[in-house]
Formats: structure tokens, sequence, C-alpha cells
């Protein structure tokens, strides 16, 4: 490991450094103006008979690193986009309203639409010079809609908050059907812990079912292999089929999330392994996305230097690897992934019994009160939002709550949580039909915030139990309400099948 040392010294030294820890990375082409997504863009757009090109990014991501260093530098392209494009540059983990709408095209995702505000191409993931110039040619040439663009078709909504019989025994069979038994997990392509998936494998599994929890103790056991040997936390994901090629990304979701599930897997089959991974992942928490009041940061970058592949870099030891640098934090607070995070380690303090972890929950807990409120029992996501609430804030400390009740069994916690359910009901009700949307209001004119399944899903699970703590019947009747969103056929057709069968199984258990 030694001999990597040097050549990755060598060949880091001729690229441009930025500081270790939060620091600036090189900025995008300095001759294209990139803007701020609003409604003054689309006014403009309208005035100077323009199109809008959105590039929504993750500013821990590999990709679109790579995008900036080489598309968007590119003179064709840029030529073409100065003349005939407003541009609009977002980080989608700063806007939950965008990267639910564009969830299934990035990241980077690439959409152009034009002086109305209407679609015209959406785009997934990195585009080459090459295709971006002849993409922005043909736009040019003939702005009509493109066949990535699809027209939203009607929904009937589900009357019941009750999986069909014959639904449900579809989506246990698709359940079955996409795991992968060769690798673990669900899916052939890339491979993570879908914490749904072994979750429900997991509620299987302790009613008897011995192929749910081979299934779920295959992929606990493989998802080892994504997480950190030197500084804990897990990476994204792995490509290629296997779990030999991970992009190195640390996101919060991916954190809170592992931490919570092998937490429970430890509870569930005490395999050491298991509280191991809860415990490496809890370390990196604590030295890298701490900040020094005790919230959480929201990522750690792929990259060490913007654009190159780190696989080396991760291959050294701590020593080396900050002889270096460290690859960048973003230091943004939001409310959402302290609310994962918060959850996360709740569940570690009652599956380990450990203390410190209720204590830095707590603490957390108590910032994200204090410094990211909203009248009514909301909260925003950051220290100050361009857009929102969105659902996923309230939504994600409303899960915390109701973890740290459980942890604590101190009423308190689960009168927050009550209050923020209420705040959910009062803002985020999709007018249209069943569920909750994601954003309480549009912020182009173009479109209407839908419901996003995930966040429904969600939302069911922590209204039931709050229904199952107090009984409360406006609890319950959120969680039906999401629910008849989640099994509307048109949506539970259309994505994974874990997710709504573990909510179904939830809300339809005895009390």
């Amino acid at each position: 490991m030694r001999q990597l040392l040097p050549a990755l010294l060598i060949a880091l030294s001729a690229l441009p450094a930025f500081s270790a820890l939060g620091g600036t990375p090189p900025s995008p082409a300095p001759s294209i103006e990139w803007n701020q997504w609003s409604a003054e863009v689309f006014a403009r757009a309208k005035r100077e008979d323009r199109f809008v090109l959105l590039d929504l990014e993750a500013v821990w991501c590999h990709w679109c690193h790579v995008m900036d260093a080489t598309t968007y530098q590119d003179a064709a392209a840029v030529a073409l986009l100065k003349s005939n494009f407003i541009l609009v540059k977002v980080d989608q983990d700063s806007r939950p309203d965008l990267a639910s709408r564009y969830e299934d095209y990035g990241w980077p995702a690439t959409i152009v639409f034009d002086r109305d505000g209407r679609e015209i191409v959406k785009r997934q993931g990195y585009i080459a010079p090459r295709e971006m110039v002849s993409m922005l040619r043909a736009i040019v040439a003939d702005p009509a809609p493109g066949p990535s663009v699809i027209a939203e078709q009607p929904i009937e909504f589900a009357s019941s908050p009750v999986l069909a019989t014959e639904m449900r025994e579809q989506l246990a069979a698709n359940y079955r059907l996409r795991y992968d038994s060769k690798n673990g997990s669900w899916g052939f392509q890339q491979k993570f812990l879908d914490w749904d998936g072994v979750e429900y494998a997991m509620l299987l599994a302790r009613q008897g079912d011995a192929g749910a929890e081979r299934m779920a103790l295959q992929t606990l056991t493989a998802q080892l292999n994504l997480i950190d040997p030197v500084w804990g936390g897990v990476y994204q994901y792995s490509t290629d089929g296997d779990w030999r090629h991970p992009h190195f990304e640390k996101i919060m979701q991916f954190q809170a999330e592992n931490l919570r599930i092998y937490a429970l897997a430890w509870r569930q089959w005490r395999k050491p392994e298991y509280l191991q991974a809860a415990l490496a992942i809890r370390r990196y928490l604590q030295a890298f996305l701490t900040s020094p009041d005790g919230a959480f940061y929201t990522s750690q970058d792929a990259d060490l230097i913007d654009g190159r592949h780190s696989a080396a870099y991760f291959k050294l030891n701590d020593a080396e690897r900050r002889r270096l640098g460290v690859p960048r934090v973003d230091r943004h607070i939001y409310a959402r992934e302290n609310g994962w995070a918060i959850t996360a380690l709740a569940v570690l303090s009652q599956a380990a019994t450990d203390t410190t972890c209720l204590i830095d929950a707590q603490r957390a807990a108590r910032w994200v009160i204090e410094h990211r409120s909203l009248d009514g029992g909301g909260f925003r996501h950051d220290e100050q939002d361009s857009a929102g609430p969105y659902l996923g804030d309230t939504l994600a400390m409303t899960r915390a709550f109701l973890s740290l009740y459980a942890a604590t069994q101190d009423r308190a916690w689960l009168d927050r949580a009550q209050h923020s359910l209420e705040f959910v009901a009062a803002n985020f009700r999709n007018t249209a039909g069943a569920g909750y949307a994601g954003a309480r209001a549009a912020t182009d004119a173009a479109y209407r915030p839908h419901p996003e399944r995930d966040e429904n899903v969600a939302l069911a699970r922590a209204a039931n139990a709050a229904w199952r703590a107090t009984g409360d019947a406006k609890s319950r009747k959120i969680a039906e309400e999401a629910m008849r969103y989640v099994v509307t056929p048109q949506v539970a057709r259309a994505y994974t099948a874990a997710p709504t069968l573990l909510a179904d199984a939830e809300l339809t258990a005895a009390r």
C-alpha cells in the first residue's frame, strides 16, 4: 500500500489543490454566468426569448465535477450556452423539491426548459462536450419537447390505505424476483444496502421466513465491503454488479440508514460484525460530519481533487491520506439530514445500550429545534431557505422525535412528534388527491409540487407509530392518507416493492 503513495503524490502535485476540509473547489468556466433557480430566471427567459438549462448537481458527485471540468469548459458548448440559454446551477441537497422532482435523472441531471418554463429535454448523468453541443444545437433548431418529456398521466388514487390482496402478492413476488441471490441485495447493477429491502426481510425473518432471513444476512454481510476500513463510514454504492467497485462519496442518508439497519440487525441476530459496522459508521460521523455544536453536516466528497478518481487514495492508511489532504465536507446543516442521523443514533443507543449515542442524538435534536424551527411545529431546511418549507425536513424530525421517545420514554419527544405531524397535515396534503406533496408551494409556474413515494412511505410509518403510541386518531388519518397514495396501483407498480410492503405490514398489524 505504501508503494502507492509516491506515485499518487506526483500525480496530485500537478493538479490544482484546495484546502482540506470544507475548502473551495475549482469553479466552473468563468465565462459562464450561473444563476440561482428562481421565478425571475423564467421571467428573464421570456423577456429575452431564451431557453433555461438547469444543471442539478450534487456537491459530492464525481461526475458532476467531471462535467464542470470538461463540458462546461468546452468552447463550442460555452458559445452555444451563452448565446441561447440562461444557465442555472443548483446543489440538489439544498433544494429537496428539485431533488424529488428530478431524482430519476441524476446526478448530474440536465433539464432544459422553454421560455415558458415547460420541459424540453431531461438527461441523466454525465454529458460529454460533443454530446452537449449536439443536444444544444438540436434544441435551438427544434424546441419541441423530446422523447424524454412524457406528459403526466392522470392518477385515480386508491380509496383504501391497504394494499389489495392481488397487488400485495404481485409486489411480494417482485420483491423476491429482484433479489440477486448470487451477490446479495436487490437489483443487479449497483450494489448498496437497500435499507427498506433488508428491514422488510428482517420483519419476515421474525415471522419464521428462512428465505428472507438468508437474503437479509447475505446483504448485510456483503455490504460490509462498502465500509471504509480506515475512517469508518459507508461509501454510497458499488458498480459492476459486485461489491468491489465503490463510489467513495459519503452521504448522510446512507450513513444514517446503514447505521440504523446494522443496529437493528445486531439486536435481532447478535452478530458482532454488525455491531462493529454500526460503531464504525458512528465513529465516522463523530470524526468528520459533526459540527462543534453537535449538529451534523451533510456529506463528504467522493474526490480529493474534483473530477479525479480517488480509488488509490482510499487504499491509503489514515496518515497517508491526511498527508495528501481530506476530501471536502459539505458543512451545510440541514434539518432533514440531522433528523436521519438522530433517528439512527437513537436506535443504536437502544440496541447497544450506549448512552453516549443518546446524548449525541439529543444534543443534535435540541440544536435543530433552536435553529431550524418554524411556527406550528415544522422545520426549515437550512438557516435560510430560498423556497420551502419542504416535507422532508419536518418528516425527518418527526421520525427523530419518535425514536428519541422510544429510547427515553420522555413524553416531551412524543409531543414534539405529534406537533410536527400537525404541521405536515396543515401544509403538505396533496389537494389533487391522496398523499402529501414534498413542498408547500411551487417555485415556477409550470409545475405543481407532487407527492413522492418514499416520503409518503416514511410519513405513513411515522404517523402510524405515533398513533400506536398515543391512540390519536389524527395521526392514524395522516398515515392512511399517505398510504392511499403509496398503494395506488400506478405508484405501487412503478417503484421497488419493499417500502410499500413494509409500510403496509405495519399499518395492518394488530395494535
